[in-house]
C-alpha cells in the first residue's frame, strides 16, 4: 500500500527479541481473535479505531495486524490521515506470522484495550 510503513513477520519477531518499544494491536473481530493472537497484542477491533484514534500518538511505534494485512493497512492509512505517523502494518497479517513459523497465543479474555 502506498505510503504505509510495512513490517514483515521476521522484522516483528526481531523487534520483540531485541526489546524494541512498540504497541502491537490486533484489529480483527472477536471471533477471529479467539482462534489465537500474537503474544503481547492488544485487542482493538477495527470498527473502534476511529473512536480510539486519540489513544494513538506519533510518540510511540504501533504495529497493527489483522488476518491478511488488508484491514490493518486501512487502519494505518486512517491514522496517518489523523496525523499519527509512527504506525506500521504487519504485511500478510497473522497468516504471514503463522506461515513464517511463529506461534500464536490464546487470548486470556477478549477485553478491548484502552
Amino acid at each position: 500500500m502506498f505510503g504505509i510503513k510495512e513490517i514483515d513477520a521476521n522484522e516483528l519477531a526481531e523487534w520483540m527479541k531485541n526489546g524494541e518499544s512498540f504497541r502491537l494491536v490486533d484489529v480483527r473481530s472477536a471471533q477471529e481473535v479467539q482462534q489465537g493472537m500474537i503474544e503481547g497484542g492488544e485487542f482493538v477491533p477495527m470498527h473502534l479505531i476511529p473512536l480510539k484514534a486519540a489513544e494513538f500518538s506519533s510518540d510511540e511505534k504501533v504495529v497493527f495486524y489483522c488476518r491478511s494485512g488488508a484491514r490493518s493497512g486501512q487502519v494505518c492509512a486512517f491514522l496517518q490521515q489523523q496525523g499519527v505517523n509512527n504506525v506500521y502494518n504487519l504485511s500478510h497479517g497473522i497468516l504471514g506470522w503463522a506461515s513464517a513459523g511463529y506461534s500464536l497465543a490464546r487470548p486470556e479474555s477478549l477485553q478491548v484495550a484502552g
